[in-house]
């Protein structure tokens, strides 16, 4: 099911990780260390890693932050995804997205029900762009980390990936910008 062209060049993204958490501290990151144990043992650079509060504001202020960075190219959050009052992630993703994603949700709770049934109608999992950055919030346990970098990420974020990938469309992200000018 997922193809990989050997003839086409490995091309490395950089990502960021945020986990968004009123409670974890680094040492209890599991769902953090998951990811980036996987980013870069499929050969990408974690360029930048932090814990943050379910607050909208200081969400939308890391997320904007890497935006800004040339040196970012995908943010991968984990966390704050549910339903409850302090789950705010997706509220702040919606504070700085241009377009989302809407497959990469729908897949992510597709493949979800397979491995927890109807629970996964509570995650509020959800990808986008914004500033030519993908942006990517998944739910905060290192389940669903593994299941939203193993099974769609990892090979969306392979330029070898066929019939096509979100790589090969980064030089495309800001092309309504140059348009403007």
């Amino acid at each position: 099911m997922n193809r990989i062209d050997e003839s086409r060049p490995f091309l490395p993204v950089r990502i960021a990780i945020l986990t968004v958490s009123d409670s974890r501290s680094a040492a209890e990151d599991r769902s953090g260390d998951s990811l980036q144990r996987m980013i870069e043992g499929d050969g990408h650079e974690v360029a930048r890693r932090e814990i943050c509060r379910d607050e909208v504001s200081d969400i939308a202020a890391f997320l904007r932050g890497c935006i800004e960075d040339p040196e970012i190219d995908v943010v991968i959050s984990t966390g704050g995804t549910g339903v409850t009052g302090r789950d705010v992630t997706p509220e702040a993703f919606d504070a700085v997205l241009e377009k989302r994603i809407e497959g990469f949700g729908e897949l992510f709770r597709m493949l979800s029900y397979q491995k927890i049934g109807t629970s996964t109608m509570q995650s509020r999992a959800l990808g986008g762009v914004a500033g030519g950055t993908y942006l990517f919030a998944l739910p905060g346990s290192p389940g669903a980390c593994k299941d939203g970098w193993q099974d769609i990420l990892r090979w969306q974020l392979d330029a070898r990936y066929r019939p096509c990938n979100l790589v090969e469309l980064m030089p495309r992200l800001n092309e309504h910008l140059r348009a403007a000018e």
